[in-house]
């Protein structure tokens, strides 16, 4: 009875006009307020999702150490908005500041210096507030130091708080698509990243370099994540875009979730072409996926709305003819994608 309350509840909220903010509260659209203005014959139901803004869920908070762009979506500057949106508080710290991504071929800008990210943390430890951090997400390093530096901000935040988590996105490099990391991040992520993160996040190319492997097929890719599950403490291994090494022969954009205790879960959606394809989309799926872990989904569910968020942004992208990650225009899918995709779970997924 208690589902099926629920289950009808979230149809009638629907059906009102209603959307959940970003602290869990219910609010009516702006677009259904004339339909609905002077109506006080609303169903019981419809007053109980009123009701609901009286029961907010608390905030988490995320320390969000990656490299920020002024012009354009990557690193922080593709992280921050959607978590954002989706209800978490994020606390950016930059490890580096360009003018914009280094995919474009020349940028202007500075690594920042590698103290900082111990110096920064102080500050927020110095507020009292390190041990209200729910997590910690990585993205691209300015340089191996700054690696150890976050190893190191780890490290207090477990002190400080020993549920939160650290989610890693081992940014690497694509030398051929203009994307490059300073000698030795590869060597960090491998060594330290991926044995003390709790959520790792590679695309394929990032877990073949990780475990010394070459990755062609789902089976491998597998393998190669209970594999880093069992040297480190991992629970989760997001492999962000499985490209060749997918089960897809018809071009489609596909994610695998490995989990250490119940398997693997695959999830696709059509793949877009783009003549210049965005940056920032590995930034924007981590974010995201940590987001609605933080919010209560399973990882299952957590996957399945990342699907639906990558999804509606390249949409709102390619409408646009744009080359950056349009997630202003894209930003009530965000929170609620209009086409959700369902994820499988795969037979062969349990480790040995």
């Amino acid at each position: 009875p208690e589902l099926r309350r629920r289950m009808l509840l979230s149809r009638c909220v629907q059906a009102a006009g209603l959307r959940r903010t970003a602290t869990s509260t219910w609010r009516l659209r702006e677009d259904c307020r004339p339909r609905l203005a002077g109506d006080f014959s609303l169903p019981v139901l419809h007053r109980q999702a009123f009701c609901l803004a009286s029961t907010p869920t608390p905030e988490k908070r995320v320390l969000s150490i990656q490299s920020h762009v002024v012009y354009g979506a990557a690193g922080n500057s593709a992280a921050v908005f959607p978590m954002r949106r989706l209800g978490v508080e994020v606390w950016p710290l930059n490890t580096v500041q360009f003018s914009n991504h280094t995919q474009y071929g020349a940028w202007e800008g500075m690594v920042m210096p590698d103290e900082q990210i111990s110096a920064l943390v102080s500050g927020i430890e110095a507020r009292g507030m390190l041990g209200k951090c729910d997590a910690v997400l990585s993205g691209y390093l300015g340089s191996e130091a700054q690696g150890r530096q976050v190893v190191h901000v780890v490290d207090r935040v477990r002190a400080a708080n020993s549920k939160a988590l650290y989610v890693c996105d081992p940014v690497m490099g694509h030398p051929e698509k203009g994307c490059v990391v300073p000698q030795g991040v590869q060597t960090h992520h491998a060594e330290h990243s991926a044995m003390i993160a709790d959520v790792l996040c590679p695309n394929v190319l990032e877990l073949g370099i990780i475990t010394g492997t070459e990755l062609s097929s789902v089976e491998q890719v597998i393998q190669a994540a209970h594999h880093l599950m069992g040297a480190g403490r991992a629970q989760m291994v997001l492999v962000k875009h499985l490209a060749h090494a997918g089960l897809s022969a018809s071009g489609e954009f596909e994610m695998l979730l490995v989990c250490k205790q119940s398997g693997a879960w695959h999830v696709a959606c059509p793949m877009l072409h783009f003549d210049r394809p965005p940056v920032g989309v590995g930034d924007l799926t981590s974010a995201v996926f940590l987001a609605k872990l933080l919010s209560g989904d399973t990882p299952r569910r957590a996957l399945e709305h990342t699907m639906g968020v990558y999804n509606a942004v390249m949409q709102a992208t390619h409408v646009a003819n744009e080359y950056e990650l349009q997630l202003v225009r894209a930003q009530k899918e965000i929170e609620m994608p209009s086409l959700q995709f369902e994820a499988s779970f795969l037979p062969m997924s349990k480790g040995s």
